[in-house]
């Protein structure tokens, strides 16, 4: 009497599969005959409900909602953030975004400054006076450059304006910002 492996530990003997090529290929025959997979659904950047999955704050602790919060439907109270930090999260809300002109959001979830600096506050960080802090030393950094401009805004969609120039404007406006 022949004692095998297979015996000894209660498993049934696979023996007669000498490979599992077989098995490969009557399983890709079945994928084959399921329907393509559908296409990826793009989330907007921001949509009706408010709600939008939000990478560009990746690092951050978000602003949590207190009990009293919670009780009185509010929103939390915004996080104290300094205004380099301000203008560094409005790049990288570009980054993930998108930049555009001539509007605060486009169809695809794209931002001018203006548009994704009042996202980063929508999402809870710095107050509005966080906010006008960033957009005067935006101002003072571009006011360096050619005094004709009036507004962020002007800056942001005047002809010829590229997303690099935008980007290097927010972080040379952050690192003159940053506290000594």
């Amino acid at each position: 009497m022949t004692i095998t492996l297979t015996g000894l530990s209660g498993l049934p003997d696979l023996a007669f599969v000498a490979d599992g090529g077989e098995l490969v290929r009557e399983i890709e025959r079945y994928l084959a005959t399921l329907p393509a997979p559908a296409a990826r659904i793009t989330v907007p950047a921001i949509c009706t409900l408010g709600q939008a999955p939000v990478t560009w704050d990746l690092g951050m602790t978000r602003p949590r909602p207190t009990l009293l919060d919670r009780a009185r439907r509010r929103a939390p109270a915004p996080l104290p953030i300094d205004t380099a930090t301000h203008l560094h999260l409005i790049s990288r809300y570009l980054t993930v975004h998108g930049w555009t002109q001539g509007r605060l959001f486009d169809e695809t979830g794209r931002a001018c400054i203006l548009g994704a600096q009042l996202a980063v506050l929508a999402a809870g960080y710095g107050t509005q006076a966080t906010a006008m802090d960033a957009r005067r030393r935006l101002m003072e950094q571009f006011t360096t450059h050619d005094r004709s401009v009036r507004s962020v805004d002007q800056w942001n969609d005047a002809p010829g304006r590229t997303a690099t120039q935008v980007h290097r404007q927010l972080d040379i406006a952050a690192t003159r910002a940053t506290p000594r």
